[in-house]
């Protein structure tokens, strides 16, 4: 059982953030917000969300992106931190399951997901 108040407060937190509907395995950009010593600018993130989890203030997602020789980068995002300014979906992904960590065992053409058709 949770507190009233906390679960008032967690939802004016919710209401205030707009955040477009997405799941495991949407390609994502994040405009995410970084500060550098006294100055701020905002940096493109965009990967496959290969995670989701958490409720209320609490939720996460985990963005998944291949870096430079083919390394892959996986960063953990709180959804309703004031650091993302902007979440994009660019692509809708058709996979059977909520979590896609067997994307971490593929690479290359193995590793792309087919888009979701309307």
């Amino acid at each position: 059982m949770r507190n009233k108040y906390i679960e008032n407060f967690e939802a004016a937190q919710v209401a205030s953030k707009e955040i477009p509907q997405f799941r495991a395995g949407d390609t994502l950009r994040l405009a995410v917000t970084i500060k550098e010593g006294d100055k701020t600018r905002t940096q493109n993130y965009e990967g496959v969300c290969i995670a989701k989890r958490g409720q209320g203030t609490g939720q996460t997602i985990t963005v998944r992106k291949i870096g430079a020789n083919g390394v892959g980068i996986e960063r953990i995002f709180p959804l309703y931190t004031d650091s993302i300014s902007e979440i994009k979906v660019l692509r809708r992904g058709r996979v059977r399951r909520a979590k896609l960590f067997y994307l971490r065992d593929l690479a290359g053409k193995k590793a792309r997901i087919k888009e979701l058709r309307k």
